[in-house]
């Protein structure tokens, strides 16, 4: 099963040692994806045994009108375009009033960067929702948005995140990292906040007691190298701070986008990449693909492949829907722990920060 050059992998993978950018594009240079699984698989079981976690949540994506319009984007809209819309303050609050019986733990927020929409708009929105259901934890703003929200009230990152916190915020998710590298982002997203900065606001949360998770957007415009260089970038990140959760690898997916000329990614690369970040993120806990992007089949089986979680039961989805996905709005609690125990996993029900709530 292993080559040559995997079995260098292998012998580092025993001794616990960390690999390094040559090692990480060798991995992503290799064909043997049953090799790379296989040394996935090993870290993966002896960071988190036999154990497949999973999360009972509810999205909500609040705007699509954004500023920056990036070119792997399909759900952003310019102000007065077809399809454009903002949720108000008591849509929200309706949205998470009207599964009220459902044990929900975590509402997943991100949207658009809206020029329109005042700062007090994202303070009244946390602080209803937990108005409304003051157990839930929110997991909102990306560190793209949060930047923006800084810019319009004129604060610091550090203020806005205090002020957020306050009102409600429990942690960031992991959006807007794309690719670290300045050569991609000023092809496909050059009005983003910098790689730079991105890290520098993802810290800065983290220093602050707010916890974030970590993402890459592959298979569009990036090299291998690249690939590498991001994996390596949040690994330092990570051993500055030690606030990501997990790392949630992206599938492009290019319907509707301005790079529609892109093929999608295949299963082979989406499980070579989850395989590779469990590999090369040796201190993060977790990784996470996301079944929205990959499906849930290839997300069951990349339980065996490195990862960890299954995410969660989502209930609506509007981003990747938008760029040409195909997979549900929603999983069933049922049908996510059939998929871990078809998988061989043990289901372990978790709240945002890992904390344990029940066996499935």
């Amino acid at each position: 099963m292993l080559d040559k050059d995997l079995k260098s992998i292998y012998d580092k993978i025993s001794e616990q040692k960390r690999l390094s950018f040559e090692d990480g594009l060798l991995l992503y240079q290799s064909n043997n994806l049953l090799g790379i699984g296989f040394l996935a698989n090993l870290v993966r079981e002896r960071k988190n045994g036999n154990d497949a976690f999973y999360i009972y949540n509810q999205h909500i994506n609040y705007t699509n009108i954004c500023k920056n319009g990036c070119y792997f984007c399909a759900f952003s809209r310019k102000k007065n375009e077809q399809g454009a819309y903002t949720l108000s303050i008591e849509e929200i609050a309706e949205k998470v009033r009207s599964r009220l019986k459902e044990p929900i733990t975590e509402v997943h927020i991100v949207g658009g960067l809206n020029e329109d929409l005042p700062y007090d708009y994202y303070l009244k929105m946390l602080s209803t929702i937990k108005r409304i259901k003051p157990s839930i934890h929110i997991q909102a703003f990306t560190a793209v948005e949060i930047a923006f929200l800084a810019e319009i009230a004129g604060k610091t990152i550090e203020e806005t995140i205090i002020e957020l916190k306050e009102a409600g915020l429990g942690s960031l998710p992991g959006g807007g990292a794309e690719v670290l590298s300045s050569r991609v982002r000023q092809l496909v997203c050059p009005e983003k906040l910098s790689a730079k900065a991105w890290l520098e606001t993802a810290k800065t949360a983290h220093e602050l007691g707010v916890r974030s998770n970590a993402t890459m957007l592959y298979g569009h415009v990036e090299t291998l190298p690249e690939r590498v260089s991001h994996l390596i970038a949040l690994r330092e990140a990570q051993d500055e701070t030690n606030g990501f959760l997990a790392f949630i690898p992206l599938a492009f997916h290019p319907q509707n986008t301005k790079l529609a000329d892109k093929k999608k990614t295949t299963g082979f690369d989406d499980l070579k990449n989850i395989a590779i970040a469990r590999l090369m993120l040796d201190n993060f806990q977790h990784i996470k693909p996301f079944w929205i992007m990959v499906t849930p089949k290839i997300a069951q089986i990349s339980l065996s492949f490195g990862a960890d979680d299954m995410d969660g039961t989502v209930i609506e989805e509007k981003i990747t829907h938008m760029a040409g996905g195909e997979t549900a709005q929603a999983l069933p609690v049922k049908e996510l722990i059939y998929l871990i125990r078809q998988a061989g996993r043990t289901p372990r029900r978790r709240d945002t920060l890992y904390n344990y709530i029940e066996r499935g």
